[in-house]
Formats: C-alpha cells, sequence, structure tokens
C-alpha cells in the first residue's frame, strides 16, 4: 500500500465553478492557480481553464509560471509577489506585477539590454500593507513606471484585506480608494485591465468587479465565508476528494492506549483501523483525538494522536470493516461529507490551508 493520500480532482467541476462566477459578475476571469493550484495541480487546472476561456492564469512566484510555460502553456500569467529573477521573467513570456519603483527601474533595465517590450501590472495597496505602491503616492509613481517605455502598463490591481468580508465597510473603503485612482489615471493611460475582486468580493461586492475579477477558493468550489449562510454560494461544486484506505485493523481490549503519550484509552473492547497517512502527508497533528473519516458511509473518529506516518480511527461498530476499505478523509462518502470547512475548523485552521497542504502532498487523479 502507498503511504499519504490519493487526491481525486473532477475537473468538470472546475469548469462549472468557472461558469457560475462568469454568469454572476459578466467579466473577464483571471484565474488565481497559485500553491500548485490550490493543491489541485496547476498544470491540469491550468489547461481546463484555458480551455473554458479564461482570460489569464495568476501565480505567485516565478518558478511556478515557468512551471507551466514548459508544460506548454502559452498564456498571459501574471506573477504576484516576484522580486527577483527578472531576466527569467522576460525570457518566459510573463507578466510580473510591479510592486515599487526600484523593481520598475530594474525591471525597465533587463528589458532594455535585451531589446524586449514587457508588459505589466501594477499593485496598489489600498489596505493589505503588505505589497505595493501606497496610494499617497500611486498616481505619481504609475506616471514614472508610464515614462519607462519598455514597460507596457496593461493592469493595474488590488488585493482586499477582508478576503472572507468579515468587515465590509473596510473592503467597501478599498474599493472607493482602488476607483479613485483609477479614475484619476483614466486620462494618463489607456487599454488597462483594473481588478481587485477575490472569490469573496464575487459573491458579495458587485462594485468590485470592475474590468475583470480574480477568484482563487471559489474556482475549486468552497465557499470563502465562514458563515455558510451569509451569502449565496449554493451554486459551488468541490472539486477535490481526498482517500485513503485502511492498512490495518485491530482488536484491542479495554483499558489498551493508543498511540504517543496515551492520549487515548480504549473505553470498550475496541476495533481500531491503522491509515496510511499522518502530518507527514498533511494530515494535520491537531486532528489527534479530533478529526473524523468516512468509512463505509460512516463516521470514524480519529483515536490518539496523529503520527507522522499513521493515524488510527475506532471503527467499532462499523460493519463489514476490511483491510484495504476506502476511506474519505475529505469530502463524500454515501449520504455524508466532511467538508473542507469542517475540516479546516476540526484542525484549527482555514480551508486554504487543508486544500495547499493535504491536496498538494496526495497522489493526483483526475475526473
Amino acid at each position: 500500500m502507498h503511504r499519504g493520500a490519493i487526491a481525486e480532482i473532477d475537473l468538470n467541476c472546475i469548469s462549472h465553478n468557472l461558469s457560475l462566477i462568469k454568469g454572476i459578475t459578466g467579466r473577464p476571469i483571471i484565474a488565481v492557480v497559485k500553491a500548485d493550484a490550490y493543491g489541485h495541480g496547476a498544470i491540469e487546472v491550468s489547461r481546463r481553464l484555458i480551455k473554458d476561456g479564461v482570460f489569464s492564469l495568476a501565480v505567485a512566484y516565478l518558478e511556478e509560471g515557468i512551471r507551466l510555460r514548459e508544460a506548454g502553456i502559452d498564456s498571459t500569467i501574471l506573477v504576484l509577489f516576484e522580486r527577483e529573477g527578472l531576466s527569467h521573467i522576460i525570457d518566459y513570456n510573463l507578466t510580473p506585477v510591479i510592486h515599487d519603483l526600484d523593481m520598475a527601474k530594474r525591471l525597465s533595465e533587463k528589458a532594455d539590454k535585451m531589446g524586449r517590450i514587457v508588459d505589466v501590472h501594477i499593485k496598489i495597496d489600498t489596505g493589505m500593507g503588505r505589497l505595493g505602491f501606497q496610494v499617497n503616492e500611486a498616481f505619481d509613481s504609475i506616471k514614472r513606471v508610464l515614462d519607462l517605455k519598455v514597460l507596457r502598463i496593461k493592469g493595474i490591481m488590488s488585493h482586499l484585506s477582508e478576503a472572507d468580508m468579515a468587515d465590509r465597510d473596510y473592503a467597501l473603503r478599498q474599493i472607493r480608494e482602488f476607483i479613485r485612482i483609477r479614475d484619476l489615471l483614466q486620462d494618463k493611460i489607456e487599454g488597462v485591465v483594473y481588478h481587485i475582486a477575490n472569490s469573496a468580493a464575487v459573491f458579495s461586492l458587485k462594485d468590485s468587479y470592475l474590468d475583470a475579477v480574480r477568484p482563487g477558493l471559489a474556482l475549486y468550489g468552497y465557499s470563502p465565508f465562514p458563515d455558510p449562510d451569509r451569502f449565496d454560494v449554493r451554486g459551488l461544486r468541490p472539486s477535490l476528494t481526498v482517500k485513503t484506505g485502511i492498512l490495518s485493523i485491530r482488536r484491542l481490549s479495554k483499558g489498551t492506549p493508543v498511540s504517543y503519550g496515551r492520549t487515548f484509552i480504549t473505553a470498550r473492547d475496541s476495533l481500531i483501523a491503522v491509515l496510511p497517512i499522518g502530518y507527514a502527508d498533511g494530515y494535520a497533528r491537531s486532528l489527534s483525538n479530533n478529526g473524523h473519516v468516512l468509512i463505509k458511509g460512516r463516521r470514524a473518529p480519529v483515536v490518539g494522536r496523529v503520527c507522522m506516518d499513521l493515524t488510527m480511527v475506532d471503527v467499532t461498530g462499523i460493519e463489514g470493516v476490511r483491510e484495504g476499505d476506502e476511506v474519505v478523509i475529505l469530502g463524500r462518502q454515501g449520504d455524508d461529507e466532511i467538508t473542507t470547512r469542517e475540516f479546516a475548523e476540526m484542525a484549527g485552521t482555514i480551508p486554504y490551508e487543508i486544500l495547499t497542504s493535504l491536496g498538494g502532498r496526495s497522489r493526483r487523479r483526475y475526473r
């Protein structure tokens, strides 16, 4: 038996989610496929998204963009955070996001030496406090970038701080600041795509749509909101199911400790299934005595501490359990489902971390 889990990715669900977002916003889609498409596999996901007509892709760093190029993907690829490797950005025809004048000047010098014109997007910090031109300097700074003739501004973007819209007033303030700068630039620059909307804004802030939207989590079928009833995201279809199999089944007498530290001791004669997955595979140690898996459509609780390579679950009372039986860690089995939101709450984190860690470390199968 292989260690770890298998991640089954339904690309048809991703196509459905893309179509849903297009229908809601009526805007071109900049599809965020950073962090290996949130653990779903950037190459296969990007190929499907391009087939379905996305406007462009967005990755975090240079190496992610190079990997897509070397896989034969020739669409526009935004590189959101890279500040080094500028000659490689030019060589691979990637579109960097400019955060400050120093980066713009260095890129301009590289492009000039190579005899190239480079398309860029400009990042404005409207309240994230992370990267980008400060609002009070953005107008003058962008005019200076326009003077760098080998750089061609194709887009201007910002990033919403309240990704789950916990504070809509703050998000609206960011949008207003961004629109104010756009209006100031209208006479200075033409043909620029302005974008700020993330997955949460797609479903909650129509004012944010502007020229394009930039969804990530929602593309893969997951709600960006902690409260699933706050905004209507029922049309989203989760694209990931994570599975493993039972490695071994053990019959333990009442009073037997399970795993390190004896944090669980059987309160009855018990049937314990050992799974070939642990925290080295992205199954969080915080799920010790806290998580659940699905076996034969029923919930089996995690017992004892999650180990580096193994996890134990109590299958006492689940009829007909055998070694090799399918175990669903994330997703649906029968009439029950462990959602990404529920899994994240059990693990004490957020869905993004679950997808990128568990999905990213599993062997993938596409359908």
